[in-house]
């Protein structure tokens, strides 16, 4: 396989990933419907990764130094436990299409944080013209035609503390992924991701009781959000921003919101309209113009 044909699997991986990405908010509206809370949820999903992650690869313990340590902590809290908590509560207390579409502007974050933190990242009309064209198509796909403003501040804040968890997270990886196997990267988001959701559950018990796991709908929708959407998906994620970069990898994140509208009118009879077909081509053309970007990484 020559060098164009790899770059074209990468980039193909990654558009199966955020796709599959967008399916998690059904498992998991499904599960909450079952009487799961998003913590409950969280911490499922990260046990059954943790382990199949810790069963099939390597056991190399810690990083090189302090420094990356800490670095691997960050990634478990950006990528993994303050990130799912500030999104599922902002979902909680605030309008879901107002958080989807803070959330989902992740990549932009990322790419204007970026441009302020690395001198080798620069804006440029062809970025710039990409990101408005996909943010565009993110509210389109995501409100459907009915955009109405309500503002909650304390939600929405948290909706934007999630997206900011995101670019950080999307950043560091840039940053250790060039020094470290994907593999060991991704065990140390289950296991930190855990560990720092532990506290969590001081100031709100679990109450989701053992017996309802044997119900089918919630033991194949956690099966499916650890085994496929958190282990694979999350290695697969690690190892393509090795291979293409952070900030391409990351504008896949736009699509996260197509492969949500097209599992919910399947799954839960909800409708596509017209806004989302037009809405889902305006985040193609968005990520296909900043990933043909040179020197955007």
């Amino acid at each position: 396989m020559n060098e164009n044909h790899k770059k074209i699997l990468y980039h193909l991986i990654a558009v199966v990933v955020a796709l599959t990405w967008g399916c998690t908010f059904v498992n998991s509206k499904i599960l909450i419907l079952h009487g799961m809370s998003p913590e409950e949820i969280f911490t499922v999903r990260f046990i059954i990764a943790y382990l199949c992650i810790w069963i099939f690869t390597p056991r190399r313990l810690f990083a090189d130094n302090l420094r990356d340590e800490a670095r691997m902590a960050l990634l478990g809290i950006t990528g993994g436990s303050l990130y799912f908590v500030a999104e599922n509560t902002a979902i909680g207390i605030s309008y879901v299409n107002n958080v989807s579409f803070i959330v989902c502007t992740a990549p932009l974050a990322t790419t204007l944080l970026a441009i302020a933190i690395f001198r080798d990242v620069h804006a440029t009309w062809k970025i710039i013209t990409a990101s408005i064209l996909a943010v565009i198509g993110v509210g389109m796909v995501i409100f459907n035609g009915r955009f109405v403003l309500h503002l909650n501040p304390l939600g929405d804040a948290l909706a934007l503390c999630a997206c900011l968890c995101w670019a950080v997270y999307s950043l560091l990886l840039r940053g250790v992924s060039k020094r470290y196997g994907a593999v060991f990267i991704t065990r140390k988001v289950f296991f930190y991701g855990l560990l720092t959701m532990l506290p969590f559950f001081a100031v709100k018990p679990w109450t989701f009781p053992l017996a309802k796991f044997t119900d089918t709908a919630v033991w194949g929708n956690l099966l499916f959000l650890g085994l496929v959407a958190s282990y694979i998906c999350f290695l697969l994620w690690s190892w393509v921003t090795k291979k293409i970069g952070a900030l391409k990898t990351t504008n896949y994140v736009y699509l996260n919101p197509i492969s949500t509208v097209v599992v919910s009118a399947i799954f839960l009879d909800e409708p596509m309209k017209p806004m989302s077909f037009i809405g889902s081509l305006l985040i193609l053309a968005g990520v296909f113009v900043a990933n043909r970007q040179k020197n955007y990484s």
